[in-house]
């Protein structure tokens, strides 16, 4: 980590946590690329330099911003991320569906679930197949919550768990004068089940056009955006969750449990949080 920061190529301002949102909107301001705020050491020194450090013989080098970019602009957000979802699973399945051909009974992972009341079972080999294999499931419409989740807002600038401002955060100065770019010059995503950066780019550009939204911080595995427009209506804030789902599945099925409880979420809020596990 100390050769990717070494090699970082891009300016780095220290502030607070406590004092990161005006230091951005001042970066902003000041003519000298386009600032992010990348979190504290802990989540900086992680996934977010790893395309900076050195590349091992089996680790080809990350493609350039420019190639990024250029795929980013052939892509159509979000039906083409939702046919990559489609395609990547059915590969996937047909893979695990393979090697129990070969070998009936290899070492599997373990499931542990929990229920609503929070007693907690492990799933047998037979059932850990079975999930493995199945077809991914829509989350439930669910019913439309009285009350809307508030959004967590700027995250990458506290301790989550002890609820309190970081005391020292990272804001990244890139040289492009177009925000969506950003995941494109930190070459970011393309790890677990985040999309690979020009997903990320393109749906950053339909959001920006349709929501006025902006991006404002990026750490190791989570995204905050502001939004200048909210949805309007309820059909209309249904269908935006699911443009979110695809994009990140954990927003519903570790969150919010419902495309109801995101749509109402999204109507309420002008902060959207993504996170991805």
């Amino acid at each position: 980590m100390a050769k990717a920061l070494a090699k970082f190529p891009y300016e780095l301002v220290e502030t607070s946590g406590k004092d990161a949102y005006a230091k951005w909107h001042e970066l902003k301001t000041v003519g000298h690329g386009t600032p992010v705020i990348l979190g504290g050491d802990e989540s900086t020194y992680s996934n977010l330099f790893v395309p900076f450090g050195d590349n091992g013989p089996h680790i080809p080098p990350p493609p350039s911003v420019e190639s990024i970019l250029a795929a980013a602009e052939r892509i159509h957000f979000p039906d083409d991320l939702i046919a990559r979802r489609k395609a990547d699973d059915e590969a996937a399945r047909k893979i695990l569906m393979d090697q129990y051909k070969n070998n009936p009974d290899p070492p599997m992972m373990t499931i542990v679930e929990a229920d609503e009341a929070g007693h907690s079972r492990t799933l047998s080999k037979e059932e850990t197949r079975e999930r493995m294999l199945a077809e991914p499931k829509e989350p439930e419409l669910g019913d439309w919550p009285s009350t809307p989740d508030s959004s967590p807002r700027l995250t990458v600038v506290t301790d989550i768990l002890k609820r309190t401002f970081l005391p020292k955060v990272h804001i990244a100065l890139l040289p492009t004068d177009d925000w969506t770019e950003i995941p494109a010059y930190l070459h970011w995503g393309g790890w677990n089940d985040c999309p690979a950066p020009e997903y990320h780019v393109a749906a950053l550009r339909s959001w920006r056009d349709r929501y006025g939204v902006e991006l404002v911080g990026l750490s190791s595995d989570t995204l905050n955006l502001t939004a200048k427009h909210t949805p309007k209506a309820r059909d209309e804030a249904l269908a935006l969750a699911r443009e979110q789902y695809v994009y990140c599945n954990d927003l519903i099925d570790q969150g919010l449990r419902t495309y109801s409880a995101l749509a109402a979420a999204l109507m309420a809020n002008d902060w959207w949080f993504f996170w991805w596990d």
